[in-house]
């Protein structure tokens, strides 16, 4: 049985981190490990590389005051694969891919995280998906 999205979407986390430490693609990084991660955070790490240039261009245009370059690093690293997620995975609820980036915020970056991460990203899926795109963490 496979790993849950969560755990494939922390496994990717750690995937585009380490791609973005070492000045690499995530393919590179994939292609060099022992065992193969489960195929969602496989996808996941190699979309956001695949699409980077429209992903990081919705991300700076959403964070209205921040610099891409200038944000926290696992902040980047999770506002562009929630993105790939809103743009390439409609089987995927806009509020579950909210949330989840949101909790890996909070996880694993600053206690600002959560917030900027939610504000971009309700942003980022009214322009591409046009729904009410309210994550269930919103406001609180």
């Amino acid at each position: 049985m496979g790993a849950s999205r969560h755990d494939a979407r922390e496994r990717a986390l750690s995937l585009l981190y380490e791609a973005e430490v070492k000045h690499q693609d995530a393919q590179h990084i994939v292609a060099e490990l022992a065992v193969a991660p489960d195929p969602y955070a496989v996808a996941v790490a190699t979309g956001v590389s695949e699409h980077g240039a429209r992903i990081d261009g919705l991300v700076s245009d959403a964070a209205v005051g921040w610099e891409l370059d200038r944000m926290p690093v696992v902040d980047r690293t999770v506002l562009r694969m929630a993105t790939w997620e809103l743009l390439e995975r409609p089987d995927v609820p806009t509020a579950v891919i909210i949330d989840e980036a949101v909790e890996l915020a909070k996880r694993f970056s600053t206690d600002q995280s959560g917030g900027f991460v939610n504000g971009v990203l309700a942003t980022i899926a009214r322009q591409v998906r046009g729904d009410g795109a309210r994550s269930s963490t919103e406001g609180s």
